[in-house]
């Protein structure tokens, strides 16, 4: 169970009322007369994250009311709940009444309780929930551990988490459920056919390398995870500006998503025979550094032309879905932070999706939906494919022009998956830039629960 929870109080919890402005008038006229008193001198109305603790005879806490959106909102924030940890005094806590969604609030209340605390002292909350007898709450606590997995990957500086580091971490998660790990590095990576993994990393004095591990009855579906592991990213010789650069560490945060995946995955004993890559790399400037129009053979085949050295992600993961498409799975899907058109086009909370199976395109925006964890289709839109036309090669990987960089990018790693039965990519951003509920700035889990959610549906 979730550090989160505590299923044994020693003393009877603290109740959460849960209001909105409709619901607050008949509320109140329940309370006690010197709590509605109270509750009335201290102006409280219901307003969406507004709390107030309500004092018993003794001065200890008796309830706590908290405000949420009207059922009839335009927008309900179905994470409110995941401010609770950071606000209420420590304690034993249970829900008095339900929220919007009861199972989405406990969820929230343990992805609120996330604290980065590896570099200084970072005390978790010691606030905890009683969570309802009708929830499932190892699914909750698989969730949330996943969850805390890729936020504390990626929140890692790039000095403590490069491509050795993630895969140690890599190969600790494999270990735990009795996977085979396998890890392919350095120049090895030229002689086992990997060169576009190979020329993004070659210019770091930390070596690049493909992770990779399986776990489940090979019997099973097969299902592969590929997920960018680029553990910072300077844009190579086509430099990035300083400020492009400050958060360039999150840029292993497909990978870190797809290992939140992987545990949960595996944690579950979904009936799947998984496997998962990750090529990690540093793309750093040095003599050896690749260059704007240099040519390299992919795994698959097809030359590739260098555009643009801060195209990386799609080289690496270019590599990936070859080798993993070797293996026809029955569902390939990479996660990748790829694009800054992405984050244009739709935000930093919204990652766009991309796939040609219109029954798996649904399913992905039902469990989004479902799960609160925001996806958005956008098309593969073959049209554009003739932008990644290249003169001396048969494919540049990064057109110019600027439009659709994400469709671009997504047709690009297209060329690369060909034998998969069904293929889905996803372009997140990894990072939630200001604090919001259950949602603290830095590092986040984009996709990898829905995802999750889908395979437990379909293989479960």
């Amino acid at each position: 169970m979730h550090s989160a929870f505590d299923a044994s109080p020693t003393k009877p919890a603290i109740p959460i009322t849960f209001v909105t402005k409709s619901t607050w008038p008949e509320i109140l006229a329940t309370l006690p007369a010197a709590a509605k008193a109270f509750a009335t001198a201290n102006g409280f109305s219901g307003k969406p994250g507004a709390w107030l603790a309500l004092p018993d005879v003794d001065g200890a806490i008796a309830q706590v009311l908290f405000g949420l959106e009207d059922a009839g909102a335009t927008h309900r924030d179905l994470f409110r709940p995941g401010t609770l940890p950071g606000l209420l005094p420590a304690g034993s806590y249970r829900f008095a009444n339900a929220p919007h969604d009861t199972r989405l609030a406990v969820l929230a209340f343990a992805l609120g309780s996330y604290r980065f605390g590896r570099y200084r002292i970072n005390e978790a909350p010691k606030v905890k929930l009683v969570p309802p007898t009708d929830i499932d709450i190892a699914e909750i606590s698989r969730m949330a551990e996943a969850a805390a997995l890729a936020r504390d990957l990626i929140n890692t500086p790039s000095n403590d988490m490069g491509p050795e580091e993630l895969a140690q971490a890599a190969k600790d998660l494999a270990t735990r459920f009795g996977a085979n790990f396998n890890c392919i590095t350095g120049d090895d990576l030229v002689t086992q056919n990997f060169p576009l993994i190979h020329a993004v990393g070659m210019a770091s004095t930390r070596a690049p390398r493909l992770i990779d591990f399986s776990w489940g009855d090979p019997a099973h579906p097969k299902v592969t995870l590929v997920g960018k592991g680029v553990c910072f990213d300077t844009g190579g010789l086509d430099l990035k500006p300083s400020s492009g650069m400050l958060i360039m560490k999150k840029d292993m945060g497909g990978a870190a998503n797809v290992l939140a995946l992987a545990l949960m995955i595996m944690d579950a004993k979904l009936k799947v025979r998984l496997r998962v890559l990750i090529p990690a790399v540093e793309n750093a400037v040095a003599g050896n550094a690749f260059r704007p129009l240099d040519v390299f053979k992919s795994r698959k085949g097809p030359t590739v032309e260098i555009g643009n050295t801060d195209a990386e992600g799609r080289l690496v993961l270019a590599d990936a879905l070859a080798l993993a498409d070797e293996e026809k799975p029955d569902l390939l899907i990479d996660l990748g932070t790829l694009t800054g058109a992405a984050r244009v086009a739709l935000g930093p909370e919204l990652p766009p999706f991309y796939t040609n199976d219109e029954d798996l395109a649904l399913d992905v925006a039902r469990s989004a939906k479902e799960q609160n964890d925001p996806l958005w289709r956008l098309p593969l839109w073959a049209p554009y494919d003739a932008w990644l036309d290249s003169k001396v090669a048969n494919i540049n990987n990064a057109p110019s022009g600027g439009f659709a960089g994400s469709i671009t990018c997504a047709l690009f790693l297209q060329r690369f998956v060909e034998s998969a039965k069904s293929w889905l990519h996803v372009d997140i951003y990894g990072w939630t830039p200001s604090a919001k509920p259950a949602r603290p700035e830095g590092g986040e889990c984009q996709a990898a629960r829905a995802i999750y959610a889908l395979l437990s549906q379909r293989y479960g």
